[in-house]
């Protein structure tokens, strides 16, 4: 993920998920980010301003009265250049200041004195008591309609030995969605629905058809297709891979539960984006015991076709705007172009499958009615992002 030049000032408040923000403000400038720690007095006794220090490269200030700054207004002089201001860990009592602007250390008096142009976000953290009591609600409610953004939290469990709502989302989370923050609204109010991963053919209750696809570039665009303001509703055959924030996921198995899925969430969107790598066949009959291996016999197995989920999308009276994805193994120009009309889609994105299947890499081929453009070998995040913008510029 991609900071470079973004200027963050991170504010640390007190609770013990002050030891996500460490790791959070190394992403930070692992992703080309100049971070800038304040800490609160309270953050100071879970995390200590030399740890920050060390990891964002920078001096951390916790003084309201420090005279580094040579005017003697760092509430002012840290905010006046940052691109965003994130709070991470930010307490309930925090949320309090934020929301009554309050102004009685350097953390709170910096947010109340940012200028409008800043955005601030907040990452809550707290017990999960703490979370849904009614004043905590309201103060979230308030926060939303001044503007200000939050994260999370999550659900799960607790430091305090308790389970719910109140963790602090992780710092890949959070590093994912002020990524997002500073993409382009390209698709905003639009619903998306993209599938992803392979699908799960049964021969019996162990042994199954599949392929190598990973689900990489469909959670690539999941996470590009959000980060432009859509809607994004993500099918999603069996991976390894965690949803990406803010995206609904529907898990399935086969292709028939994959197209049933699809079939039944397609009205309500503005495009279709079928990355899966989707059996063509299916066994016509699933064993319900394990077949047995037996001594110079080979099992005899019948298929049949599965629904191509595809055309059946593009078929529809009023269809959404659908591109295709083509996994090929060779002379991909002519099997792209082919299969683009053949689908009568107006996009199709092809590429070579064993060339991608489980990388972090890709490189891919559009195919329009005017013809086909290379795109250079990328990373699937920033293919992804390149791919949102010209599924919204054609829409």
């Amino acid at each position: 993920m991609n900071l470079a030049g973004k200027k963050i000032v991170l504010g640390l408040t007190g609770g013990i998920a002050c030891y996500k923000a460490a790791e959070f403000a190394r992403a930070l400038v692992k992703a080309g980010a100049s971070v800038q720690v304040v800490m609160t007095e309270a953050a100071r006794h879970f995390i200590t301003p030399v740890t920050m220090q060390a990891l964002s490269g920078h001096t951390v200030f916790t003084d309201q009265w420090d005279n580094r700054v040579s005017n003697n207004m760092a509430h002012i002089d840290l905010s006046r250049d940052a691109d965003a201001i994130i709070i991470a860990p930010c307490s309930a009592d925090f949320m309090r200041k934020l929301v009554h602007g309050a102004a009685d250390d350097l953390l709170s008096t910096l947010c109340l004195a940012r200028p409008h142009a800043v955005p601030l976000l907040v990452a809550p953290a707290m017990n999960v008591e703490m979370w849904d009591k009614p004043a905590t609600q309201r103060n979230v409610a308030q926060l939303k309609s001044d503007g200000i953004t939050l994260l999370g939290p999550a659900s799960g469990d607790q430091a305090c030995g308790e389970t719910g709502l109140g963790r602090m989302l992780e710092p890949e989370q959070l590093l994912e969605a002020l990524t997002g923050f500073f993409q382009p609204k390209l698709l905003s109010g639009k619903r998306v629905l993209i599938t992803a991963g392979p699908t799960f053919e049964p021969i019996d209750p162990v042994r199954g058809v599949t392929n190598l696809s990973s689900g990489k570039m469909g959670y690539a665009l999941a996470r590009a297709a959000h980060a432009a303001g859509a809607h994004v509703t993500l099918v999603s055959g069996p991976t390894a891979l965690a949803v990406p924030l803010g995206v609904t996921c529907i898990p399935v198995m086969t292709a028939r539960e994959m197209h049933e899925a699809v079939m039944s969430h397609i009205g309500e969107q503005s495009v279709l984006i079928a990355v899966a790598a989707v059996a063509d066949w299916r066994v016509a009959e699933v064993s319900t015991q394990k077949i047995k291996k037996q001594a110079g016999a080979t099992p005899s197995l019948q298929f049949e076709t599965n629904p191509d989920i595809l055309a059946s999308v593009a078929a529809l009276p009023s269809p959404p705007f659908c591109v295709g994805f083509a996994a090929e193994s060779d002379d991909l120009l002519a099997h792209g172009a082919a299969k683009r009309e053949r689908k009568n889609i107006p996009l199709l994105v092809g590429n070579i499958g064993h060339q991608t299947f489980g990388k972090d890499d890709n490189e891919i081929v559009l195919f329009d009615a005017n013809g086909h453009q290379a795109l250079p070998r990328a990373s699937k995040d920033k293919l992804a992002v390149t791919l949102i913008a010209e599924i919204a510029r054609r829409l």
